[in-house]
């Protein structure tokens, strides 16, 4: 317990590390820094104020992280893959401070970073790392593979969540790769393309394992019916022979 809660704390003060930067450096800033880059490269600008608001995403969304669980209803299962969980919390929050620094980078030495690379690069290490822990989830409300099947089903939720930390895996090695191409367009393909095939692939396959189930449910339950109308119950047996010995005593 004591291991874990340093952990959290640990979570909890790589949350502030986007505001510490943005402190250290902010009367350096120009009035208008870089905020948002498109798919061929073009900066959009804002003020700078609006560097806080992406810095206080990050201990908004630990909040988030340490709350939810309180109040899904299957909490309970959050201890099964507590360390997996943790790990998320701390890939999501470094991802955050690594977008902090590039925007900061960018608004004080422009041309520096080669953004649509280190961005595509990011996302795919974080889906590598997701694909890898995906198969520990444990079944809940808001981590993970969330659909009326996999909710349903123990077994369903396991396999659907091997199956997607395979892809995960796979498409976060595919988009790493495709963050060395020259051509942004062609890395943002390299990544979403595979990222929505390991969304959409074990979305289907959880529907299709879920069928197959209650298809062998349905299965189990009319052979119990056939063997029960082939064989009298106990009570009927027990009926008949009392009804058979109180005629012959009559």
């Amino acid at each position: 317990m004591k291991k874990t809660n340093k952990k959290q704390a640990a979570a909890w003060l790589l949350s502030l590390l986007p505001l510490v930067m943005i402190a250290a450096v902010y009367r350096r800033l120009p009035a208008e820094v870089p905020m948002h880059w498109d798919l061929d490269g073009a900066v959009d600008y804002g003020a700078k104020a609006q560097l806080w608001v992406i810095a206080a995403m990050a201990p908004v969304l630990e909040a988030m992280f340490c709350f939810l669980p309180k109040i899904d209803p299957k909490n309970k299962n959050y201890g099964k893959f507590g360390d997996a969980y943790l790990g998320i919390q701390l890939v999501t929050l470094l991802f955050l401070a690594a977008i902090t620094g590039i925007c900061i980078t960018e608004a004080l030495r422009p041309g520096t970073v080669n953004v649509s690379g280190v961005v595509c690069l990011l996302v795919s290490l974080m889906m590598v790392y997701l694909g890898n822990v995906m198969p520990r989830f444990r079944m809940n409300w808001y981590c993970g593979v969330k659909n009326p099947w996999t909710l349903s089903s123990e077994a369903v939720w396991t396999r659907t969540h091997r199956v997607a930390g395979r892809m995960f895996f796979a498409s976060g090695l595919l988009g790493a790769a495709g963050a060395f191409l020259p051509d942004s367009r062609a890395k943002f393909a390299m990544l979403f393309v595979p990222l929505a095939l390991a969304v959409i692939v074990p979305t289907v396959f959880s529907w299709k394992i879920y069928r197959e189930e209650q298809e062998k449910l349905r299965k189990e339950g009319r052979r119990v019916a056939r063997k029960n109308r082939r064989r009298p119950s106990l009570d009927k047996f027990i009926y008949n022979l009392t009804c058979q010995v109180g005629n012959n005593m009559i």
